[in-house]
């Protein structure tokens, strides 16, 4: 590990005197935070952190900085905390925290207000912070007592990490960091030992009851899939879902995010399903094994319009059996058995169940199945020959990621965009285990998250080998944070697909209104000369015989190299939407 990740206790600030900043870092110490991702405010929190062995990890933009925290915590089932100032510091922490809102993974944001005795009096950058996070937090409140720090920390903590997780905020006075302890007033008279600090924080599987219900409804099918989603990779579940794939001889499919879960190389593994099942796509040829099923079983799964391939692709007949930790979730778009709780306990229980099913139905069908399913994969490779081996420039993506896949192992991260960059992934790039991360902001799906979460997910594991790839138009968005990798020392290799457009939006508009809008096309741009300017490696490749190379290269590297990949504006996806047109 860099040693720019080892705290240096500061001597000079003058924080000395036990205040309100220390009982904030003692509390988060407890919970077991290493890191802050943080700029300098809170400054008393940060300048007294490295005094309890917490490092600041300074993005920035505020935006970025709550990413690299979904990043760092889907990498390490670790609850990491971000802070930022008040007024348009906070703003631009909710579109980070709305991801993670929607993805479920828990971050605790700190983030400091205007001092208590100018509350209401317009103040510099006061704004109603409980307002503007309520659509992107799960829990939100304002500490303003010092005695209730260690409260409402806990209490924060608790409410990310517990049931179905999500972001935390708590507001905190710029004066409460500073005031001192001891006085009459405000003596701590007790303390809290509690660490809170990892996810799920409790476990529970769904009633027992359910969950022989679901065994039964298994062992009797005639055609079951499951389709497991990125709640899997949250309760670290994917043993117990490849133990479950195995016990009853069960496919299995995944969404985006659910990437991973199973290792795609088991011979009852489909792939990712979903709206890129279209021509090339990993899937493309296992569709009817979801359209025909008689039984689904989605675990962690928020069968959202992508996932379903805009609620087409799950059969309307099937019977449905549920795992989530969120009631609200299940059954909301299928009826369906409820089996709510912990995916972890609950697929554990539901195996256990099996063992006491005849499953020979399941067996004897085993040996078809998995047939199938390798025919299908061999009908996708050929397909998609032709572009995962072309020789054009511009670039074919297909292309790079068939060089991309050549280099990763079950232990290497790939961390991708929003939008055609996660596209490419899930498709032309294959899990290797059960377990392995795939990382991306499918949660909202906004633009610009891929480096910073792939700079949390370094911060996690800085021994992980991670490659991120990216568009150039969301790139756009963070060519900024290229300076947090280099001062922070993180090795990373940085696909960028540059092909001048912002490629989902022209091509969707391109199919549905026949022409697209301006905003689509850019002037061309050096990304691997930016990344020179702040002194990280930069490799521009414009003929796929260089990509190799290139790669070699920036893994011999120990720092970030930004390979930028001139590659062909006109390649399409397989998204099922774009068959007929494309």
């Amino acid at each position: 590990m860099s040693t720019l990740y080892q705290p240096s206790p500061r001597a000079n600030h003058k924080f000395s005197e036990r205040c309100g900043a220390h009982v904030f870092a003692e509390a988060l110490q407890r919970h077991g935070v290493k890191y802050l991702f943080g700029q300098s405010i809170p400054s008393a929190l940060h300048l007294v952190a490295p005094d309890y062995g917490m490092r600041q990890v300074a993005y920035r933009t505020e935006n970025a900085g709550a990413v690299m925290a979904d990043g760092f915590a889907r990498m390490s089932n670790q609850v990491p905390v971000v802070t930022a100032q008040n007024g348009p510091a906070a703003t631009l922490l909710v579109p980070g925290l709305a991801e993670a809102l929607k993805a479920s993974i828990p971050i605790v944001a700190i983030v400091q207000d205007v001092h208590r005795k100018f509350t209401d009096r317009n103040a510099f950058q006061e704004l109603d912070h409980i307002a503007l996070f309520q659509g992107s937090a799960k829990w939100i409140r304002r500490v303003s007592e010092i005695t209730r720090i260690d409260d409402y920390v806990d209490m924060a903590f608790a409410a990310a990490s517990s049931g179905r997780p999500g972001p935390a905020v708590l507001i905190a006075p710029i004066d409460l960091f500073e005031e001192t302890v001891g006085t009459s007033q405000n003596i701590i008279d007790k303390k809290r030992a509690t660490n809170l600090g990892t996810f799920p924080l409790d476990r529970f599987g769904a009633d027992q009851a359910q969950v022989e219900k679901a065994a039964a409804l298994i062992a009797a099918a005639e055609r079951p899939v499951v389709i497991a989603g990125g709640g899997v990779h949250v309760s670290q579940a994917c043993e117990a879902l490849a133990a479950l794939q195995e016990k009853a001889s069960l496919p299995v499919g995944t969404t985006a995010m659910g990437k991973g879960t199973v290792s795609e190389d088991h011979p009852l593994s489909l792939g990712v399903v979903g709206y890129f099942m279209g021509k090339r796509g990993m899937a493309r040829y296992h569709r009817q094994l979801v359209t025909k099923a008689d039984v689904v079983v989605l675990v962690g799964n928020r069968t959202n319009q992508n996932g379903t391939d805009s609620w087409g692709l799950y059969p309307p007949g099937a019977t449905y059996i549920h795992i989530d930790i969120d009631g609200q979730e299940v059954g909301r778009n299928y009826d369906a058995l409820r089996l709510v709780g912990d995916a972890r306990p609950t697929l554990e229980a539901l195996t256990e169940a099996l063992s006491r099913q005849d499953l020979s139905k399941r067996q004897a069908a085993r040996s078809g199945l998995e047939a199938k399913i390798a025919e299908g994969r061999e009908k996708h490779r050929t397909e998609a020959l032709e572009m995962t081996q072309s020789d054009q420039s511009p670039i074919r993506p297909e292309r790079l990621m068939a060089e991309i896949d050549t280099h990763l192992t079950k232990d290497s991260v790939v961390v991708a965009d929003a939008s055609f960059a996660s596209i490419w992934i899930t498709n032309f790039l294959k899990a290797r285990a059960a377990g392995q991360r795939f990382l991306s902001p499918r949660g909202l799906a906004g633009l610009g998250w891929g480096l910073p979460m792939a700079m949390g997910a370094h911060v996690a594991d800085p021994s992980r080998e991670i490659f991120c790839v990216v568009g150039d138009g969301g790139f756009g968005h963070v060519w900024s944070e290229l300076e947090t990798a280099r001062r922070m020392d993180m090795k990373l290799i940085l696909f960028v697909l540059n092909n001048s457009i912002l490629g989902y939006q022209e091509h969707a508009e391109d199919l549905f209104f026949g022409d697209h809008t301006d905003a689509c096309r850019f002037v061309a741009v050096d990304h691997a000369a930016i990344a020179r300017a702040v002194g990280c490696a930069g490799i521009r490749v414009e003929n796929p015989a260089e990509l190799a190379a290139a790669i070699e290269q920036a893994k011999a590297h120990n720092g970030l190299t930004l390979i930028d990949v001139i590659t062909d504006d006109r390649a399409f996806p397989p998204v099922t939407a774009f068959d007929e047109k494309y």
